[in-house]
This record gives C-alpha cells, structure tokens and sequence, in this order.
C-alpha cells in the first residue's frame, strides 16, 4: 500500500478507522469464541480481558456463551459497535470497557488489571514492530492463561485510511519463537493458511515448575544424549498441540498401591480408556495382560531400555530426547516421538539438528509430572492416576506421639521390583495428624505436583486412585511439612 500522508499516531489512525462502517462489517475474533471457550473451558463467573477488543462483539460472545464476565481493553475510545455500548451501560457488573493502550498496560501508573483468562485476536500483527515484545509481555503478565490469534498475511482494511494497519506480519514458526523465548507452556496451536493460533500460558511454568527434568545423569552426558536423538536421521515424531478431545486416559505410576486396582484398571481399559504407561509400569501392564496406549519415559540412565522391552503393535512411544539412545533403538519409527524437556539448556541444540518445529514439554521433575502437561498439549484433560503414589507403603498415624504403621511395612516403593530404589533414604513427611514416608524424590515430586496443579489445575480433571500422599494433597489442598532428620 502506497501511504499518501504522514502516518499519524496508532492510537489517531485506529479512531479514524473506527469511524468506517466497512472497517466494522468482519471481527475475527466472533470466529474464534467457540475455540478459546473449548481450550480453556472457565468456570462460570470467571473473568476474561480481551486485548485489544474492537468492535466488542467478541467480547459479547465470550460473556453470554461462557457466563463469564469480561473486560474489554482497546485505546480508541470509539472503537465498541452501539449494541455492545449499550450492554455494557446496561450490565456494568459483567462488562467493561477500558481505554488503553496495551504498550501501557503494566506502567505503574496505569491501573490494575488482571483476570485468569485472556482472548487477544486479530491485535498482534497490528503492533508496531518496535514494540511487539512489549505488548507480548504485558499481555502474558496480565492473564494467566491466553488465546491468542494472529493473522499472518497483510491486511486490506488500510485502504480505508491509506496506511497499512498490519505492521508485524509473521508466519507461525515466527510467532510460536516468541513464545518459546519466554518459557510460555503452549497448551495449544495451530497453523491455518491466514492465521496462527495459540493457547499459552506465561505464568504456569514458574521456576518452581520448570525443572530440567535432568536427574541422576551429568549434565554433559544428558547433552550427548539431547544431541544424539536430535541429529539421527531418519528423525522422530515431533509432538505437537492438538485441539481438545473427550477421550479419558489412565496413568499407571509404580507405587505400591497399583496392584490394589488391577481389575479397575482392566475394567476400564475395556471401556475404551486410554492407558498410559511410565517406566516399569509398562512390563507391568503386558505382565497382567493389558495393552499400554503409550508409554512414556523422561529417566537419562541407559537401564531404562529394558522399559520398552518388549515393543508391542499399536502403542506410542513418547520418549524425552534426553534419554539415553539405546532407549530409541528397535523403537518403530512411525510410532516413536520425541519431547523436550530441559529447554533453557538444550535449546541451542533443538533449534541445530531439528528439522521443523519442536515443542518445549513443561512439568516437574518426574515422568508423572510431564506426562500429564505432554497429554494434556495432545489434547487430553481426564486422568485416572493409579500407582501415583508418591510415598511408601503405607501412611501411618501418631498415637500418644508415638507412630503407627498402617496395612503393614512403609518399606515398600515400587509395585514390583526395581532394585534402583532400595537403598534411598525415607524421609517422614507430615501433613496433619497424618505421616507419610517417602524417598527424597517422592517429596520433589509431590511439591512439584501441588506447583503443577496451580498451573494448569483449571485444563485437567484428575482422580487418583489409592491411599497415597498425591491423593492426600489433591483432596485436602495440605502443605508439606518435613521432618528435619531423616531415617533409615
């Protein structure tokens, strides 16, 4: 487009092309309503901004269909159609208006404005260059969770003021870079031939939920290992976001308490749920006859081969690309993928032999805690957790000060054998009248786990199965409290 005058400022030019009922006639984001509800699917009377909100009827959308209440954020005052005013005059508790430029959004002396949901469509390629990464920012800072859309080819509706309004246009990878820069977790994506679409969050991977995932190796060794499944031709599945589905899946962890659900489990594998496998438990599983869906493992060392011994028709194999090689070999290709953990340091080493697009895997410290983030940007959101535990078997109680074991011996850690874990220490974690005994890695692992449900608690549905301290934890919101000596 040719510009004939002197560009005026942003917030000038978009007053004036708020005046053009043609301008009016298309607001993108009354396409995109159905999908942000499905991805984020709020609880009633939640509250949702919408960056950059334009004619308002977006907004209008997202109130009356989901229940929520919204506020709507825009820097031209005329920009809301004359229905959606009227709305807002009329239900001032579940509508808002605020005039406000988003570069502004977090300066001190703007007002306060946060809510858990964020919708922000057809806005980003409106930004001027220079001033994307502040916006993406604010935005990201301002709602936990948000729905972004971006088109990502130039705009048409400039002609009506003579300047082109699309000023940042960029294709997906460009955008989901933006993303990755900043830790988001991407719970969802998708690449359409004029728009890039993205569910992100900004805050859930916290640094207390962002671990490596890096145990029990060096880290020089892991980067061998990042490099050598990375580089290997031909390479893996890369996973990658996917819409939400209704589809139901089991997680079998190796606690003691699986083998109390062995008839539920089978029960509800032939009801069609899916089943999902981490480290042991997939022998366990072909051992009592049961068909894992996907197995998954994250653990550097080279014994976990034997985790995937032997492969089986139909089943996925998700395995971190900081495993060890052997792991992959003998793996079927088209039923193999890999998944990134560990991006703060690897990154470098994705972005080199990485052919296409890779997704970072957020989560705490163990395979539970990554695979449920992983299914989740799969699309999935009900989990049935057996065997995740978190602590020995079984809790105990104190009596006149002194301990009582429950249903027999706390010395037991897995629900089969794995010599790996005998010798660790157990530490006795307390959380009310009740104590609970764990190795070390149960602790970080159940600490992790109250992190993770903080951050992605509203996208998923867990029940766990058994007696253990995760139960416990998910059931009474408890804090831990540990003991400062540790026993054997």
């Amino acid at each position: 487009m040719n510009e004939t005058t002197e560009r005026p400022s942003e917030k000038e030019l978009y007053t004036q092309v708020w005046k053009h009922e043609a301008y009016r006639e298309i607001a993108p984001g009354e396409k995109a309503v159905q999908q942000f509800l499905q991805q984020a699917t709020p609880r009633a009377d939640s509250e949702v901004i919408d960056f950059g909100a334009g004619t308002g009827r977006p907004a209008l959308l997202i109130a009356v269909l989901g229940g929520l209440k919204i506020t709507m954020l825009d820097f031209a005052a005329n920009c809301l159609d004359d229905e959606v005013r009227a709305t807002v005059e009329i239900n001032p508790d579940r509508f808002r208006f605020v005039e406000m430029d988003l570069c502004s959004l977090r300066d001190p002396e703007s007002p306060v404005i946060t809510a858990p949901y964020g919708f922000c469509t057809d806005v980003m390629e409106h930004i001027p260059p220079t001033q994307v990464d502040r916006v993406l920012n604010n935005i990201l800072l301002s709602a936990r969770y948000v729905y972004f859309q971006i088109c990502t080819v130039p705009d048409q509706g400039g002609e009506l003021v003579g300047h082109p309004l699309h000023l940042s246009v960029h294709d997906y990878d460009w955008w989901l870079q933006k993303f990755k820069d900043r830790d988001c977790m991407i719970l969802f994506s998708e690449c359409a031939k004029e728009w890039s679409t993205f569910y992100v969050s900004g805050w859930a991977p916290a640094p207390e939920i962002v671990k490596v995932g890096v145990v029990n190796e060096e880290f020089e060794q892991l980067r061998v290992n990042v490099k050598a499944n990375c580089s290997r031709r031909p390479q893996w599945q890369q996973v990658k976001p996917y819409d939400v589905n209704p589809t139901e899946f089991m997680l079998l962890g190796g606690g003691p308490t699986l083998e109390q659900f062995t008839e539920q489990i089978r029960a509800l594998r032939k009801d069609g749920v899916k089943l999902a496998t981490l480290n042991g438990t997939y022998n366990w599983a072909l051992r009592n006859g049961m068909m894992p869906s996907a197995q998954f493992i994250v653990d550097a060392r080279p014994f976990n081969k034997r985790f995937v011994q032997p492969v089986i028709p139909d089943c996925k194999y998700m395995i971190a690309s900081q495993c060890h090689p052997s792991v992959f070999e003998d793996l079927p290709y088209e039923r193999t993928y890999m998944w990134h953990t560990g991006v703060e340091h690897f990154k470098d080493l994705f972005n080199e032999y990485i052919d296409g697009t890779w997704y970072p895997v957020y989560g705490g410290s163990t395979v539970l805690l990554r695979a449920i983030p992983l299914l989740r940007m799969l699309g999935y959101r009900k989990f049935h957790l057996f065997g995740c535990d978190s602590c020995l078997l079984y809790p105990s109680i104190k009596i006149d000060g002194q301990v009582v074991w429950l249903n027999g011996s706390p010395r037991i850690h897995h629900a089969y054998e794995q010599k790996e874990n005998d010798d660790q220490i157990v530490v006795p974690v307390n959380i009310g009248d009740k104590i609970f005994h764990c190795h070390t890695w149960m602790i970080s692992q159940a600490q992790e786990f109250i992190e993770l449900i903080r951050g992605i608690g509203d996208h998923i549905e867990l029940e766990i199965y058994g007696d253990g301290l995760l139960r416990y934890i998910l059931e009474t919101g408890a804090k831990l409290e540990v003991e400062k000596e540790f026993f054997r």
